[in-house]
């Protein structure tokens, strides 16, 4: 059984939200192994790594956290270059899809990115991925070199069976490549309680029929009532009503909850091209005709400054 290494991003001790899932898509590959790359001792975050599925844990610690990329990079090429590696798993925030880019330069392989899925055969690796704006869904296979896997959140089902966990050190301090470090940071103190909205479960979307930023509030309160991530359509995010970081779409932010509603979206291309394979999507749109229809598993046609508040309160009636 060829091993298949899993990018485990990290905060302190506790394994990214989508951690778990790349180790149960590992698991279904090969044997699931969790590079991590941290400043710090590694002891407890193996452990919880370990109770998530990684039989196995290869560790990079580096002396300085401020560099970009290349020390993850690094990290993964030596554990590719210990041998019987079969494929490299990773998330999709910006700096894992970056170092897979880049590790598939460095080892020869061939990246495969926004996976929404998985498998193997006696032929090797299978990823499902969709294409142009999400209008078809292709199967590929590596042509050359390891498969380097970007894998869409809320792809795979199941979990790993909790593992051993095994520490092991890998060496990076003789990385030379050329990189960039962070000079100044500027937090954001407006911490929010909502759900990252790559990882949520659920994600409320809203876009140009709220009408204004005021009136936006709407699709905030039905998030709220669910216990989910806020998004938007470009439309939405032009107009001023949120920031550009809640984009859904194709140049925004891909999403695959297991509910996406979608609150006065018309429905371009490139919205739907980030959140069609949400597992359960609603429409609410007074256009009967809107394209988000199409891709809809249940729509409500109606205005909805009508039906969002009606549904607000069966949301918190329900709850108790």
């Amino acid at each position: 059984m060829s091993k298949i290494l899993v990018l485990a991003e990290h905060t302190d001790s506790t394994p990214a939200s989508n951690v778990a899932e790349l180790l149960a898509a590992a698991a279904q590959l090969g044997e699931p192994i969790a590079v991590v790359v941290t400043t710090a001792d590694a002891a407890a975050l193996a452990t919880a790594l370990g109770a998530l599925g990684a039989t196995a844990v290869q560790v990079a610690t580096v002396p300085d956290g401020d560099v970009l990329v290349t020390p993850t990079v690094a990290a993964l090429a030596a554990a590719v270059a210990a041998g019987d590696v079969g494929a490299v798993l990773v998330g999709t925030s910006l700096e894992s899809r970056e170092a897979a880019a880049r590790l598939a330069i460095r080892v020869d392989g061939a990246y495969l990115s926004d996976a929404v899925g998985v498998s193997s055969d006696a032929e090797g690796i299978t990823v499902t991925q969709q294409a142009f704006g999400g209008a078809y869904t292709v199967v590929s296979v590596a042509g050359r070199g390891i498969p380097i896997i970007s894998l869409r959140p809320h792809s795979v089902e199941g979990s790993a069976p909790a593992a051993a966990g095994t520490v092991s050190t890998l060496d990076v301090s003789g990385d030379a490549a050329p990189t960039s470090r962070v000079t100044a940071r500027h937090e954001n103190t407006e911490a929010s309680s909502r759900p990252d909205l790559q990882a949520a479960e659920v994600v409320v979307s809203g876009g140009r029929g709220l009408g204004s930023q005021e009136k936006f509030a709407l699709v905030e309160e039905l998030a709220d009532a669910f216990g989910a991530a806020v998004g938007a359509s470009r439309a939405a995010v032009d107009a001023g009503y949120v920031p550009q970081s809640f984009q859904v779409g194709q140049t925004g932010v891909t999403v695959s909850p297991n509910l996406y509603i979608a609150v006065g979206i018309s429905g371009a291309i490139q919205h739907k091209a980030g959140m069609q394979t949400a597992k359960t999507i609603v429409a609410i749109n007074k256009d009967g005709d809107a394209p988000i229809f199409d891709v809809a598993d249940f729509g409500i046609v109606g205005d909805l400054f009508t039906v969002v508040p009606q549904l607000i309160d069966a949301v918190k009636a329900r709850k108790g």
